[in-house]
């Protein structure tokens, strides 16, 4: 008896370190709602190239204009912010129904983590938006996103880091594979989102 309580103690003190030091209450569900925005919007994409007259699979490298690249980037940009809302609302309500504060020191570090290798991605992104050179631009949002995972893995559920390295091996990839960027996006943000999500959400639901 006196042993079981033992190692229940250490359980217990076990799970309030890790509460302490780590961000747990990242939800799955957000994962999946963020992929399945990405898929959307890659569709939408698709027939805005119909729209101008492109047929994305034709076998061709695409290269597109800057009015046209830019009209994709709004649309990127709106897909970010439905993907951030929504995580912000499953992980809100999840670290709620575990009685955790989603804004604390271990939070603040987290994002700061996060956000560095993210925002240097977002002006290196901007460079090659500047110079023209529109085909670097998904493989680098795939590479940069995927090291803000592995940094932030510290701070949160190690599982991220695997996410992270999936998204780095695939952006590294799609650079041998330059005009086909929404193809690889879709499968990074979307499908790998989704997959990601929904095993999280089994895990630690």
């Amino acid at each position: 008896m006196e042993s079981k309580n033992y190692y229940e103690d250490l359980s217990h003190i076990r799970s309030m370190m890790e509460r302490s030091s780590r961000f747990i209450s990242l939800s799955g569900l957000s994962g999946v709602v963020a992929g399945l925005a990405a898929i959307v919007g890659a569709v939408y994409v698709y027939f805005v190239f119909k729209r101008e007259g492109i047929d994305y699979f034709d076998g061709d490298r695409n290269i597109f204009g800057p009015s046209l690249v830019k009209e994709l980037v709004i649309i990127g940009t709106a897909i970010l912010l439905v993907a951030v809302f929504s995580g912000y609302i499953f992980t809100a309500n999840k670290s709620k129904k575990n009685g955790l504060k989603i804004w604390d020191a271990t939070t603040k570090r987290l994002l700061i983590t996060f956000a560095v290798p993210l925002v240097a991605g977002g002006f290196f992104c901007l460079g090659l938006l500047y110079h023209h050179l529109f085909v670097f631009i998904a493989p680098a949002t795939l590479v940069f996103y995927g090291l803000a995972l592995v940094s932030a893995e510290r701070y949160t559920l190690t599982d991220v880091k695997y996410l992270g390295y999936c998204q780095i091996i695939l952006g590294i990839f799609s650079m041998f594979f330059l005009g086909w960027g929404l193809v690889f996006w879709a499968i990074g943000f979307g499908v790998l989102h989704i997959v990601y999500g929904m095993i999280m959400h089994v895990k630690y639901k």
